[in-house]
């Protein structure tokens, strides 16, 4: 056992949404699970069982590092926080508080989270946001809208009871593998039908019993036509529609307007194939749900999930076991960080800002009233970067890699007067940073997580942060202390207690009752236990019925000319997100370690590509040089690549059109040429 291990202690992966039980292991040297909430059997997927390497690699930052005469030399604690709280104090009383940014972190723990969402109030804005906005907020806004609820409507546990899986826009056998190995590959072996709703043939696509490969970008065409059939055929759940249900006839009278076969060829897909999944999905007992950020990731990504709720609602499909709406989550904590409100227009438990009671609740815990203007999105605020926002505040994410539209981010964050990145490996970001604060990794610290299927569980350290680095949760501490002069718990129970008293939907939960288990939101105060299925009586807005929404389609942003191509970016089983701490797991980079982009025969053939040969991918964001990977597994006139490589990086190419509701980026249309790059050998 390393020497600064201090236990092995149950903790949880620190990689996406479905929260595995991890621990270390002293005899193996290295990550192994443990019977955790979901992950019952102890399994593990590949990111899991090497995340014990991103804890003992060479990089990790282990001293504060200032920057002097243009270079980040090290310093000490002390110099590093009486930098910070001369340079926030000074831009806070030149430029105001709406001046600072806060990147809170959805890799990171609920109590580390509400304390820089509390901070950024005590300050007095509500610039603070997670990555949520790049992923699943626009499945959050429309769920918000119409359910009252942004978060999956089921548990994992009883979705298996499904007739019909229904995927769009995901990919869970790679994403989330234990989730779709020990949840949905039973059902599916059982006789469950899936349909899946996805540009690309994947490894979701092989168990699926109907493949719609939708056209990017033209995601409401397809929810629409899957609608007309489900009424046109009269598979509408009439007694749910009269109970539960608002605005029926004018959806009817939209929908009976279409020509369902156009609308499946508008949209890329064989109209038969179509009308055999709307069929499914409609004659099903119990239909349930998973949208990804296929679905999500557009400038109308609202919409898209807006057009997939009326399917639910129309067939019943809510409120009881094996049904509902169920967005697949990113990041190991992605839930846990809105829940606890770092987000700009919402405080913890999801009340708005602009709520006068709820600004009133949270002051009597707090001593203070948060401020009543919603902030700054996260992509708002880059482009604000230099202008209205002076000081950022960047907490375990990567934002100069995940924001699309790249080189300008990059540009933007050179335009700040101070920038503060709070991380534990030297990230791209940080390159920007004018102080760098070491941290620590999932197996030194101890808190909540909570995971896609509104599960809290705790993590407990295992070992103690290396050489200098302090834990995340000492570090915000002082920052608090420094900048908005507050006086945060010293424990993570502590501040697990204080915000519980501020979330009404966590506050009949303790970190007793979650022990080595989980307590599941909503689980307010005096409840004996969470609630597994939302909206079986009435929906979480309080109301007994919920509205349809007639969608119409919206353009993607990019036009695309001829002989361009829509590139799509996505993950894949080995990488996470930016991959700043993936690729630095020599696990797996030995197993994926170089991204591709993947194009099609047809379209390989008319631009000279061979398989391998280096190929120029531009527009006019920017440009990247990559390997083709040629394949009929993504359909023509469309390109893949993934986001986790700093080289190439692939947002130089994405744009930063944002959704009027959610603000998220359009990260699954991008128009490109692509090009052989001359001179340069397939394997340079």
């Amino acid at each position: 056992m390393p020497e600064r291990v201090a236990a092995s202690s149950e903790s949880v992966c620190p990689y996406c949404g479905v929260g595995c039980g991890i621990r270390y292991d002293a005899g193996r040297g290295s990550a192994v699970g443990w019977n955790g909430p979901v992950n019952t059997r102890g399994e593990l997927c590949p990111k899991g069982a090497a995340a014990w390497d991103v804890v003992e690699h060479d990089e990790r930052l282990t001293t504060p590092l200032v920057r002097v005469n243009g270079r980040l030399v090290e310093a000490t604690w002390d110099e590093a926080f009486d930098r910070i709280e001369r340079e926030f104090s000074r831009i806070v009383a030149d430029h105001g508080p709406d001046s600072a940014f806060f990147f809170s972190s959805s890799n990171c723990t609920n109590e580390e989270n509400y304390l820089l969402q509390k901070t950024a109030r005590a300050l007095g804005t509500n610039n603070v946001d997670n990555c949520a906005r790049l992923c699943h907020a626009s499945t959050v806004a429309a769920m918000g809208d119409r359910f009252g609820a942004g978060a999956m409507t089921n548990s994992l546990s009883d979705l298996g009871e499904a007739d019909v899986f229904l995927v769009t826009g995901a990919n869970p056998a790679e994403q989330h593998p234990v989730i779709f190995r020990s949840y949905l590959l039973p059902a599916l072996k059982s006789g469950t039908t899936m349909i899946h709703v996805d540009p690309r043939e994947n490894q979701t696509t092989k168990a699926a019993d109907i493949h719609l490969p939708v056209e990017p970008g033209f995601d409401i065409p397809l929810l629409n036509a899957m609608a007309a059939v489900v009424v046109e055929e009269g598979l509408v759940d009439e007694a749910f529609v009269a109970e539960r249900t608002t605005g029926f006839e004018a959806l009817r009278e939209h929908l009976s307007g279409l020509d369902i076969d156009a609308e499946a060829e508008r949209a890329g897909v064989d109209p038969a194939d179509l009308r055999a999944a709307a069929r499914a999905y409609g004659e099903a007992g119990r239909a349930a749900i998973f949208t990804g950020m296929g679905m999500s990731q557009h400038h109308y990504g609202t919409d898209n999930v807006q057009a997939l709720i009326n399917l639910p609602l129309l067939t019943g499909n809510v409120g009881k076991a094996g049904t509902g709406v169920n967005p697949l989550r990113g990041q190991n904590n992605v839930q846990g960080a809105g829940d606890v409100g770092a987000l700009p227009n919402v405080l913890p438990g999801y009340r708005p800002v602009t709520d006068d009671e709820a600004r009133a609740a949270v002051a009597d815990v707090w001593g203070f009233e948060p401020p009543a203007l919603p902030g700054l999105t996260e992509v708002e605020a880059t482009h604000r970067f230099g202008d209205e926002v002076r000081a950022a505040y960047v907490f375990g994410e990567n934002p100069a890699v995940t924001e699309p539209n790249a080189n300008r981010v990059r540009e933007a964050f050179e335009a700040l007067d101070f920038c503060v990145v709070h991380d534990v490996f030297p990230t791209e970001t940080a390159e920007f940073a004018d102080v760098v604060l070491p941290g620590s990794v999932w197996a030194e610290k101890s808190g909540t997580v909570t995971n896609t299927d509104r599960q809290v569980i705790r993590m407990n350290r295992n070992v103690a942060p290396p050489g200098d680095a302090r834990a995340d949760l000492d570090i915000l501490r002082e920052f608090a202390a420094r900048v908005a002069g507050l006086d945060a718990p010293a424990t993570p129970e502590g501040v697990f207690d204080e915000l519980r008293r501020v979330t009404p939907i966590y506050a009949g939960m303790s970190y007793d009752g979650i022990g080595t288990g989980s307590q599941r939101w909503p689980f307010p105060e005096g409840a004996t236990e969470g609630t597994a299925i939302l909206h079986a009586d009435a929906f979480a807005s309080g109301s007994k019925t919920a509205p349809f929404r007639v969608v119409e389609h919206v353009d993607p942003a990019d036009h695309v000319a001829d002989g361009e191509l829509v590139l799509v970016t996505g993950r894949v089983l080995q990488h996470f997100n930016s991959g700043a701490l993936t690729r630095r797991s020599g696990v797996l980079m030995r197993m994926r370690g170089e991204d591709s982009l993947q194009i099609h025969p047809e379209d390989a053939a008319a631009r000279g590509i061979e398989d391998g040969a280096t190929v120029r991918v531009e527009n006019d964001r920017g440009e990247i040089t990559v390997a083709a990977e040629v394949t009929p597994a993504v359909r023509r006139g469309t390109a893949f690549a993934t986001f986790h490589y700093a080289e190439p990086l692939v947002n130089r190419l994405t744009g930063d059109a944002l959704d009027p509701t959610a603000k998220i980026p359009e990260y699954k249309h991008s128009a490109v040429r692509v090009t052989v790059e001359s001179g340069v050998a397939a394997d340079d």
